[in-house]
């Protein structure tokens, strides 16, 4: 049901041409999001909707992928995260469901707090804007540092207004930060990625973004195909009690329902 794709020019060398709509192709990333289409998929087929799987090793590509005409959705991101891409790339988006809220966690292989983080610590942080952003806010909340006033929620490390232990900051991709946990003091990760890696948000993480965090994830697919027949197909299933029992059961509060 499912293809990793990596960051290559051959990311995008998907099938020739789309299908009907009732053959489709949903971008993802790992983790939670691929796992919780597949079950949407399965969910699908008997309802004569198949629903192809794509799997992205990265938050760049499937936003280009949708927007060239080779994806039909994607299910990977939240709302900042679409809103700075559209402001950057100019795609012709559109949020057509809210899906799931995973919530930032701060990991280390060495501290069992975080307000154990040595003076001088190396904290590694994702080198996008909203999720780098997202990480800072959550020091923030914790009295770690404190950022410029009207930095909004996508503030860099230039925007640190008071960084009483000195902390460092490494900026990586968001799928390489469980790797920096042997480099860095603490690492910010978002769930999946923490997933993936083998890493429990509610036992590993020493630290959590609140529940109330405007993070919520969303299915997005082009502009202009918000009323396509099979985009309330998905829609519905992904909202039905199965994939809700499903998210419930299996991730046990780390992955939490946003609808």
């Amino acid at each position: 049901m499912r293809r990793l794709l990596t960051l290559t020019a051959a990311a995008l060398a998907l099938t020739a041409g789309l299908a009907t709509a009732e053959d489709i192709k949903v971008g993802v990333t790992p983790g939670e999001h691929a796992e919780i289409m597949d079950e949407v998929a399965k969910l699908a087929e008997p309802k004569g909707l198949s629903i192809e799987v794509i799997e992205f090793s990265d938050y760049v590509v499937p936003n280009q992928a949708l927007a060239d005409g080779d994806l039909h959705a994607n299910s990977f991101q939240h709302v900042p995260y679409l809103d700075n891409q559209i402001k950057d790339r100019g795609f012709k988006l559109s949020v057509v469901a809210k899906t799931i809220t995973t919530p930032m966690g701060v990991y280390s292989a060495s501290l069992k707090a975080l307000a154990d983080l040595p003076e001088g610590g190396a904290v590694a942080i994702p080198n996008d804007p909203t999720n780098g952003g997202r990480a800072l806010l959550l020091l923030q909340d914790n009295g770690l540092l404190t950022l410029k006033e009207g930095t909004g929620l996508t503030p860099s490390p230039l925007d640190i207004a008071d960084n009483p232990r000195k902390l460092k900051f490494l900026e990586l991709d968001a799928a390489q930060l469980p790797r920096a946990l042997q480099d860095a003091d603490a690492a910010i990760i978002n769930t999946n990625f923490a997933l993936a890696a083998g890493l429990s948000p509610k036992t590993d993480a020493i630290a959590m973004e609140k529940a109330d965090s405007p993070y919520a994830n969303v299915i997005v697919v082009r502009a202009g195909d918000e009323d396509q027949p099979w985009v309330k197909q998905v829609v519905e299933i992904y909202h039905s009690p199965e994939i809700k029992t499903f998210i419930d059961t299996k991730y046990e509060g780390a992955v939490i329902t946003a609808w």
